[in-house]
């Protein structure tokens, strides 16, 4: 297959999946979806996936970093690379005396990189930025009657993004990333009824919203040289706050075994829906074995703006401002060696991050309001790079095996505690494309 067909190919994929996005299965199921945006997603892809999540301060020709876009600069001349990404994730959720797990599969991104000209890179993808997935109920009880309400919900944000790198002198790089961030996200509330009469009826209240806003990523990258084979980098990053407005949808319906009402539902315009400003800095280690990076990340939550309506908080008590830490490293023998156990590379990593959402708490006896509260998210992840060469380019490409535990700890003992356990799967596919061929 040629590279004008491979290229027709990868855009129709590309195009493909960017029609479909919303409409897929998130793959997530977690109760801590049902505030905010969702579960948030990491920027990191791959295999700085398996190093904890780090990006900041990777630069790498050979792999897509849209974390910091600043690395799109460090593009081979002659090389195209094209990254995708699915996982398979195993969920626990226990409340200290009940248990529940859950199964997904999910598409998780697709990204291309490319050279535009000298020390000039470009890169294009489809990222997760949020998922909601849930289903959970409490119940209700009183003097008189006991029920139990349940909720559910599904959705998430996604973003299309753009990206371009500059190195104007040896060893610095800027660069920017603009995205179109869309997606929409519903929550329902099925609340059984008990009429006078005995008569069992239930209500459904759905409520949706959509998002479709410009977002900015800015990040530079400082190379010091150790020495011929070894290397310092420093990344950082900043993405400024989005002020958005979205029309909030809501639908009443009462069922019951006379037939189907519709109950009066308000549709509320011009609602805040607003995302932080981020900050990001990285540092890393390179050598011909070694890889070694540390990440901070925050993220400027507390002061978001997002409409009480739809959880019945505060914007006191609502968000937090994120602090997130990740640590990881990469091993390869020899990355040269004919040997291909001496070539696979060994990845490991470790996160921290606090939960940017905070959850509203009941007393699971009297239903009574116990305040909100928030979790530790703890993560440790491994992995393995399997290079394979193109023995008419030799060109290098990998396929990247990933494998995380995650586990969301909660502050207070009414909460759900959340495991989670991943499977990803990464090809990183690097083509001999701009070479310009002397005879046929």
């Amino acid at each position: 297959m040629n590279k004008q067909k491979r290229f027709l190919l990868s855009l129709i994929i590309f195009v493909t999946l960017i029609g479909t996005s919303s409409a897929q299965n998130v793959g997530v199921d977690s109760p801590y979806g049902r505030y905010g945006y969702g579960v948030l997603s990491k920027p990191a892809l791959g295999a700085t996936e398996s190093m904890g999540g780090i990006s900041y301060g990777i630069r790498r020709g050979t792999n897509v970093n849209p974390g910091n876009p600043a690395s799109y600069s460090a593009a081979d001349t002659l090389n195209f690379t094209m990254e995708m990404g699915v996982s398979g994730q195993y969920s626990r959720l226990s409340d200290g005396i009940n248990d529940q797990s859950f199964q997904n599969a999910n598409f998780d991104y697709l990204a291309f990189q490319f050279p535009v000209y000298k020390n000039i890179g470009m890169s294009v993808g489809l990222l997760p930025y949020s998922k909601v997935g849930y289903d959970f109920g409490r119940n209700i009880v009183s003097d008189e009657i006991s029920y139990r309400e349940t909720f559910y919900g599904s959705g998430g944000l996604s973003k299309i993004y753009g990206g371009v790198a500059y190195a104007p002198i040896k060893n610095f790089s800027v660069g920017a990333n603009v995205s179109y961030l869309f997606g929409s996200i519903t929550h329902s509330k099925d609340i059984p009824i008990l009429g006078q009469t005995g008569e069992a009826s239930s209500r459904l209240a759905n409520t949706s919203f959509a998002i479709k806003n410009v977002m900015f990523d800015f990040g530079t990258q400082f190379t010091y040289p150790i020495s011929e084979r070894e290397s310092v980098t420093l990344g950082v990053v900043y993405t400024p706050g989005v002020k958005n407005t979205s029309t909030i949808n809501t639908t009443d319906y009462l069922y019951s075994s006379t037939g189907t009402q519709m109950l009066p539902s308000d549709t509320l315009y011009n609602q805040s829906f607003d995302l932080p400003e981020t900050f990001g800095l990285g540092l890393s280690y390179s050598s011909v074995n070694w890889l070694v990076g540390i990440d901070g990340t925050f993220q400027k939550w507390g002061s978001v703006k997002y409409p009480d309506y739809l959880d019945n908080m505060t914007s006191g008590s609502r968000f937090n401002d994120k602090y997130s830490v990740a640590l990881g490293a990469e091993y390869v023998a020899d990355p040269v060696n004919r040997n291909f156990f001496k070539r696979i590379r060994l990845r490991g990593g470790f996160s921290y991050s606090n939960s940017y959402t905070n959850t509203k708490v009941f007393d699971p006896i009297n239903s009574s309001s116990l305040g909100e509260h928030g979790y530790k998210e703890y993560g440790i992840n491994v992995g393995f790079g399997l290079p394979f060469r193109d023995m008419l380019s030799g060109r290098l490409s990998m396929v990247s095996l990933g494998f995380g535990y995650s586990i969301m700890d909660p502050e207070h003992k009414y909460m759900i505690k959340e495991e989670m356990f991943k499977v990803s799967v990464n090809i990183n596919i690097n083509e001999f494309w701009f070479f310009k061929r002397q005879f046929d």
